[in-house]
């Protein structure tokens, strides 16, 4: 087993993987930019080294500083997290050239299933499913306009290298093809330095469910259940759940089936997720796309199977056999997982940079808050604006349901706009509770709300015009007896409600 693990991280995925090596009594290594200097994973780690500037291409991004940093320490491997260099092969060769150990895949299989065009071309000589789609990348409009025409509107665009929803265009006519292709290719190659594009038949109202997988070093193969990750924006999952609501147990049976299927085409090795894009209509499901890393989503997994991924991780990269086989796996209970990020759900998600000045955690039974802040810390404007992954279980989804809306009153964070009230909302809603979910869920859950808001408005209204009516209606017929007292508690009420009304604009 290692001694010391340098984590090429930061945030709150960070600090989830110092907490796993000190239950395993392995030292850690963090690396840090200048904004991160007073960062909560810089204070947890047992060393810290700076590695650059702000800017991640100057600091998380510079494979040659944190290798140095790696043979500086003593670490004997380096655990990426997510995001950053998790999925860069040549770092990962560049790591094992210099004897170090990385926890994750081989560069092999992240260059097979890295690329969205290669990895549609493995899922389909395994066998399973694929949306229908180019296995080349577009060369023209006139080839993607031909190839959108055979599939019929709508369609999506994809960047080859891409994720996180960059460089992905819904086209949902002819019309806008051409813009589309040209913002997906600049999108893609500002983002991803290439700007391979392709082309899918867009699945009208699809849930986005992910397998995750498990592969050790001598052979065996795993998966450990489905999560549903439907609810998005900007492509991005903010809530997600373990099990899918739509997922019984032999869709579960033949999803798993399909991603050790792909895992065992790249011989892969450690943690990853394969992708699937699910009808809810009939259940039918393609492969969308393998992420060769842990996910941010993983705690869900973890609740509801007992096991934890990041130390079986440590464990694979060792060499050891996985700790459990695919008949000792069960699924019990129900997880749900809130991204927390500071972003303003009322400005379309736009990032809230700033100082927390108060944060108060929710406690209690099936509560877990996978944090990267404290009181005090600044949220940089240089990296992704997520403050915690936040999980809580249930033995039930319902129950797990009623956790989370209480553990959302009690979570507080001052002096930055977050998604939590988004979230207190997205829990009382009737669709979600009935687990009615798609692709598309917070566009309708945001038109529910307006349309519930125009109601109350329109109430507010007819209140109003009826107050107003029984108050003249009582001037006339006992404007002798009334009192004054009578009349400024009328107006009292009366004005009251006009500037309830007026306040919510």
């Amino acid at each position: 087993m290692f001694k010391k693990i340098l984590i090429a991280n930061r945030g709150e995925i960070a600090c989830r993987i110092i907490r796993a090596c000190r239950e395993m009594n392995i030292k850690t290594v963090a690396v840090y930019s200048d904004a991160d200097a007073r960062a909560l994973h810089v204070r947890m780690a047992d060393e810290a080294y700076p590695i650059g500037a702000a800017p991640s291409t100057e600091s998380y991004l510079r494979w040659d500083k944190i290798i140095e940093t790696a043979k500086k320490s003593g670490a004997e491997a380096v655990h990426p997290g997510y995001g950053f260099l998790s999925e860069n092969a040549e770092f990962v060769r560049q790591v094992t050239g210099e004897g170090i150990t990385f926890i994750g895949p081989s560069p092999d299989a992240m260059d097979a299933m890295g690329g969205k065009i290669s990895a549609r071309k493995i899922a389909i000589e395994a066998g399973v499913p694929v949306v229908p789609g180019t296995t080349e990348p577009l060369q023209s409009f006139e080839e993607a306009r031909a190839v959108a025409a055979s599939f019929g509107y709508p369609v999506m665009l994809k960047a080859s290298a891409g994720g996180g929803g960059k460089g992905m265009r819904l086209v949902e006519n002819e019309h806008d093809l051409k813009n589309a292709l040209e913002a997906a290719q600049s999108e893609a190659a500002a983002s991803f330095g290439d700007d391979a594009v392709y082309v899918e038949k867009a699945i009208v109202r699809p849930r986005h469910i992910e397998i995750q997988i498990f592969s050790d070093k001598h052979g065996n193969h795993v998966h450990l259940g489905e999560r549903e990750c439907s609810i998005q924006r900007r492509h991005q999952k903010v809530i997600e759940e373990c099990p899918s609501p739509l997922n019984d147990a032999e869709l579960r049976r033949k999803m798993g089936e399909c991603a050790v299927l792909v895992a065992k085409a790249v011989d892969y090795v450690g943690a990853g997720t394969v992708e699937f894009l699910v009808s809810d209509l009939d259940k039918s499901f393609y492969f969308l796309e393998m992420n060769t890393r842990l996910q941010v989503e993983h705690p869900v997994t973890e609740l509801v199977t007992g096991i934890d991924l990041v130390r079986e991780q440590i464990n694979v990269a060792a060499g050891a056999k996985l700790s459990f086989t695919q008949e000792e796996i069960s699924w019990d209970g129900h997880a749900i997982e809130c991204r927390v990020y500071a972003e303003d759900p009322d400005n379309n998600f736009l990032p809230s940079p700033g100082k927390i000045t108060r944060l108060r955690l929710p406690q209690g039974s099936g509560v877990r808050d996978d944090g990267g802040v404290y009181e005090g810390a600044e949220v940089s404007i240089y990296y992704d604006p997520m403050i915690s992954k936040f999980a809580v279980y249930g033995r039930t989804r319902a129950e797990a349901i009623d956790r989370m809306r209480r553990a959302l009153q009690e979570y507080e964070v001052g002096g930055i706009k977050t998604t939590l009230p988004f979230f207190r909302q997205i829990v009382e809603d009737a669709e979600f509770i009935a687990g009615n979910l798609d692709t598309g869920f917070i566009a309708a859950f945001n038109e529910r709300r307006k349309t519930h808001e125009i109601s109350e408005t329109e109430k507010d209204m007819a209140l109003i015009a009826a107050a107003l009516a029984f108050g003249d209606a009582q001037k006339t017929s006992s404007s002798e007896t009334k009192t004054s007292a009578d009349r400024r508690i009328s107006r009292w009420a009366i004005g009251g409600k006009i500037n309830s009304f007026s306040n919510r604009f």
